[in-house]
Formats: structure tokens, C-alpha cells, sequence
């Protein structure tokens, strides 16, 4: 069943033209954001505080799964990597520390006024001793066109002890163009040059990886979101290992992310490293993402996941019951 909704329910002041849909975006990447906060408070508290600035919090983004890596730059927009109804959770550890907190992924179909589409949302928290020294919590939705898997509309809300966000990013294929609105500060809303592409969000652009059918020794090109601006990577497939989760052993895919196609920034130009592991099994599931940075090690792995709709009501009818 499809749902029946409208773009006022996620979004402040959206609208739907033929250049796109219009609406909100920008703080689901601050997800990242409140546990790299987090780690730069205990690291203060344990008295090793290196001066971390706001780049090492950006960095520490790229962990929280998801929107690090990928938008298609130099391919056709592929079919969305995530199904109505299905979802994915994540525990999140820091180095030596196993659990600092969790990502909770979770797709679903609803009807934007006369448009089908995809409604992605992501929750971040900080659990266990992370959230002693810093509580955070956020929340982020991505709305994609069901026909062709396109990003319209990105938008995110957190709150930690310290900061609030709320930040909103509209895409504009037609016009090669993006509205950016900060509802917080909105002295930094903008509209932002839109490299050609279909971009992803930072979380979801790890996710999506899975749909791609790469090999050992070949790459992809892709456009990144990240705050307000677009990164191009290049995504290369080195080689297989095998990855022990809660949930099973997979045979899986090394992915690496790298600023190649343009001058290295952010957490590229600081020498910091993405790995993502996809499964090679039959659902390719994105079961591990690791971020290392000069200051320690940010990995989350997949703890549960819950099918597509479709598959879970082909088993119901399989298996009626009494």
C-alpha cells in the first residue's frame, strides 16, 4: 500500500514544478557532526584534546554511514540502493571504544501530491558512554523520484547540549542549480552551482554503492553532497575480505572513496580514509564503514536489517499460515 503524503509534512515551504521538487535540506549531515563533537569532548576530558577544529568534525561525518561517498557523475542514474520497506541499523564504535552510538536506516513509498517517490530517513544518536559526554540526536530525510532514483529534496534537523541545526538542500536538474537553506543561520542559505550528475547525500551515497556491480581494479565516478557543497570521487574497488557482523559472516567488496578528478578539501586534503564493505551475496548488503582519520578510527557495522516490502509480503503469501 502507498502511502498518500505531502511534502509539508517533512519540509518547510516545498513545491513541485517541472524543474524538480522544492523544498528543504542541509542538517542530516550534522549527524555526523554530534559524534565527532562527542569524541572531541572526551578527548578533552581525558586531556589529549589536539585542537580539533570544525574540519575534524566534518571528517568524522563520513563515518556515520552514510552520505560519504556518491552521486553519479559519469554514469545514467541507477536504480535507487535502497527498497520501499527496507531498512538497516548500525552500531558505531571510535578506536577502542566498541559502542558509542547508532544509524538506523529506513526506506519507504509514499505519494508527494501527484509524484511517486522514495522517502529515506536516517536517525543518529549517541549511546552508552558517548552520550554521557555528549548527547545528540538527529534526524535526516532524502526524497527520491521512484521512476528514476533522482535526489529532489534533502533535508535535516539535531540537537545536542550545545548546538542546533536545521539545514535543507533543493535540487534543480533543469536550471544546474541548488537552493541551500540554513533555517538556524539564514544568513548562510544560498543557491549552489550544481555539477552535472545525480547527487546522493552523504549517508546514502554509501548505501548506494551496493547497486553497483564493480570488481577488483575498476572505479566510478560520483558527486558527493556535503554541507553545501559537491565533491567529485572517484570509488575504487580493491579487493575482498571477509566481515564478521552480529548478523552473520559475508564475503564482501572493499570500496574506497578518493578526491582524484578535482584539488583535494575537507577531510580528503588531510588524508583521511573511507572504506566501505559490500556484500557478495544476493542483497549486497553494506554491512561495514570505516573512516580513519589522524586521530583515530570510526567504524560502524550492521547489527539488523529488515527486508523490502515485497519480499516480506511474498513470504506472507508463501507461508499463509493456519
Amino acid at each position: 500500500m502507498v502511502q498518500s503524503v505531502t511534502f509539508e509534512a517533512s519540509f518547510s515551504n516545498p513545491k513541485i514544478g517541472a524543474s524538480g521538487v522544492m523544498a528543504s535540506k542541509r542538517d542530516r549531515l550534522d549527524h555526523w557532526f554530534g559524534f565527532g563533537s562527542f569524541f572531541r569532548t572526551a578527548r578533552k576530558a581525558c586531556g589529549t584534546e589536539p585542537g580539533l577544529k570544525d574540519w575534524a568534525l566534518m571528517r568524522f561525518k563520513w563515518l556515520l554511514m552514510g552520505s560519504a561517498v556518491v552521486a553519479l557523475a559519469a554514469h545514467a542514474q541507477g536504480p535507487l540502493g535502497l527498497k520501499n520497506g527496507e531498512g538497516m541499523s548500525y552500531r558505531v564504535g571510535w578506536t577502542l571504544i566498541p559502542f558509542v552510538g547508532r544509524i538506523a536506516i529506513a526506506a519507504e513509498e509514499v505519494m508527494g501530491g501527484t509524484q511517486k517517490v522514495i522517502r529515506v530517513t536516517t536517525t543518529t544518536a549517541t549511546r552508552g558512554i558517548a552520550r554521557g559526554f555528549y548527547p545528540f540526536d538527529a534526524r535526516g530525510e532524502s526524497i527520491f523520484d521512484a521512476a528514476s532514483g533522482r535526489l529532489l529534496v534533502s533535508s535535516e534537523s539535531s540537537a545536542s547540549n550545545t548546538k542546533e541545526t536545521k539545514t535543507s538542500m533543493v535540487f534543480d536538474y533543469a536550471r544546474s542549480s541548488a537552493m541551500y537553506t540554513d533555517d538556524v543561520r539564514p544568513e548562510n542559505s544560498k543557491t549552489v552551482p550544481m555539477p552535472a550528475g545525480s547527487p546522493y547525500d552523504l549517508i546514502l551515497g554509501l548505501v548506494q554503492t551496493r547497486s553497483w556491480d564493480l570488481k577488483p581494479g575498476e572505479q566510478r565516478d560520483e558527486l558527493v553532497i556535503f554541507k553545501d557543497e559537491f565533491f567529485k570521487l572517484t570509488v575504487h574497488a580493491v579487493g575482498y575480505e571477509e566481515v564478521e557482523t552480529p548478523i552473520g559472516t559475508f564475503k564482501t567488496l572493499v570500496l574506497v572513496p578518493l578526491m582524484e578528478k578535482e584539488p583535494p578539501k575537507g577531510m580528503f586534503k588531510r588524508g583521511s580514509t573511507v572504506r566501505v564493505w559490500i556484500a557478495q551475496d544476493q542483497r549486497h548488503l553494506p554491512v561495514k564503514f570505516e573512516v580513519e582519520f589522524s586521530f583515530g578510527r570510526g567504524i560502524a557495522v550492521l547489527t539488523d536489517y529488515r527486508p523490502p516490502a515485497a519480499e516480506t509480503a511474498a513470504g506472507h503469501a508463501s507461508n499463509p499460515g493456519p
